[in-house]
């Protein structure tokens, strides 16, 4: 008998997320034999810091460390956090009630929306931009506001635009810098202007701050700025910066009243993470020793950047320089109608997967972006075959 049952309507506002869906098709040409070089996503190849899975095995060896644990996270874990933003950032934060731990800053993405945000409600989302920011927002019934990002501004927002729009019934702001998928770095100017733009339209500004350690000197925070914790949120993740991406651990630091909305959303969704994995994170934000991965990553990324721009300039692309973070983003040439057939066929050519810009939004159709987190020799090997393919045969 066929069923009747039909799918809520939030389903119809989003499709399957855009790497779920391609790797699927990626498995496909692997199993055909196809050994398809993934430089698409930016799950980071190298191990935690020893230190880290030593606390890890340590604490999963005790019987009485099984237990359901705090939402809230651990005290060893929350003043692990504020440590690492006062070394990073030079940011007090208290450990009692301005930090939250997270299942990844994905899950705070979720349940900061669903503190501030009601159905109909507006959201600012960056064009380009991660897309969670957008998918998210549309399941809970938010209304998206895209501002965009371009290149002729170094991919930082522009004020003047933003303060002509329509702001009424905004609630949230996302940002994300240093900016993925541009890698535009942080500006303080930038960060000033933001504390100044939330205050002045009453609007939360939440700033998604994963990759401020990777191949950047000079690592910021939006709280840096006076005033920032009244009205701004910051989502940090162990992810990139400590090569910990499947372990699941992030934050989001404000002030008590904002995190205390955000607790109440999380302790109705979910529980604290297993113990081991919170006391192994509160090692590895504490590690001091030269193994510690903002040394060891940066090593390792400058040396697979390089390989990043000769593939760029062998497929024609232009980009900027002083772009930091895990990934390489550049312009496609102008033969190409968009950066999915430039993708494509360096994917069925050269068995090479790159990402196509406009996964990001239309302000990033004529991108593409490469992920530094690919071994040396799988990267050398792709530049290799994208040198064979004749990319001036359209």
């Amino acid at each position: 008998m066929a069923t009747t049952v039909t799918p809520a309507d939030r389903l119809s506002a989003v499709q399957e997320y855009y790497f779920s869906r391609k790797l699927k098709e990626i498995a496909r040409l692997n199993a055909e034999g196809k050994d398809i070089i993934s430089l698409a996503i930016g799950s980071p190849d190298m191990p935690p810091s020893d230190q880290t899975i030593d606390r890890l095995c340590s604490v999963a060896r005790d019987a009485d460390a099984h237990g359901y644990q705090p939402t809230m996270g651990t005290p060893e874990l929350r003043e692990a956090m504020a440590l690492f933003y006062k070394r990073w950032y030079g940011v007090e934060l208290r450990a009692s009630d301005e930090i939250l731990p997270l299942i990844g800053s994905k899950e705070g993405i979720l349940h900061i929306t669903l503190a501030f945000v009601n159905p109909g409600e507006k959201v600012l989302v960056p064009n380009p931009g991660y897309p969670t920011y957008t998918s998210l927002s549309k399941i809970l019934g938010a209304e998206i506001v895209n501002y965009n990002l371009r290149e002729d501004n170094a991919w930082q927002p522009d004020f003047d635009e933003l303060e002509r729009m329509d702001l009424s019934g905004v609630k949230l702001m996302w940002t994300n810098y240093p900016n993925m998928p541009t890698g535009g770095n942080a500006r303080r100017e930038t960060y000033v202007r933001l504390v100044e733009f939330a205050r002045a339209n009453n609007i939360v500004v939440v700033n998604d701050n994963p990759y401020s350690l990777i191949l950047n000197e000079s690592p910021m925070s939006l709280l840096q700025i006076p005033g920032a914790k009244d009205c701004c949120i910051e989502l940090n993740s162990m992810s990139k910066s400590h090569n910990m991406p499947g372990w699941r651990v992030g934050m989001c630091a404000s002030n008590p009243e904002f995190i205390s909305w955000i607790l109440k959303i999380k302790s109705n969704i979910d529980s604290g993470t297993f113990r081991g994995i919170q006391l192994a994170a509160a090692e590895a934000y504490s590690t001091n020793t030269p193994e510690w991965h903002r040394e060891a990553n940066i090593a390792t990324y400058r040396r697979r950047r390089v390989i990043a721009e000769q593939i760029m300039h062998e497929l024609g692309c232009t980009f900027d320089a002083s772009q930091v973070g895990m990934f390489l983003w550049g312009r496609i040439p102008g033969q190409y109608k968009d950066a999915e057939q430039l993708t494509e066929r360096v994917l069925h050519e050269a068995r090479v997967f790159i990402t196509p810009g406009f996964i990001f939004g239309s302000n990033g159709s004529r991108y593409v972006r490469i992920s530094l987190c690919a071994k040396d020799a799988k990267m050398n090997e792709a530049l290799r075959r994208i040198k064979d393919m004749n990319l001036e045969n359209l």
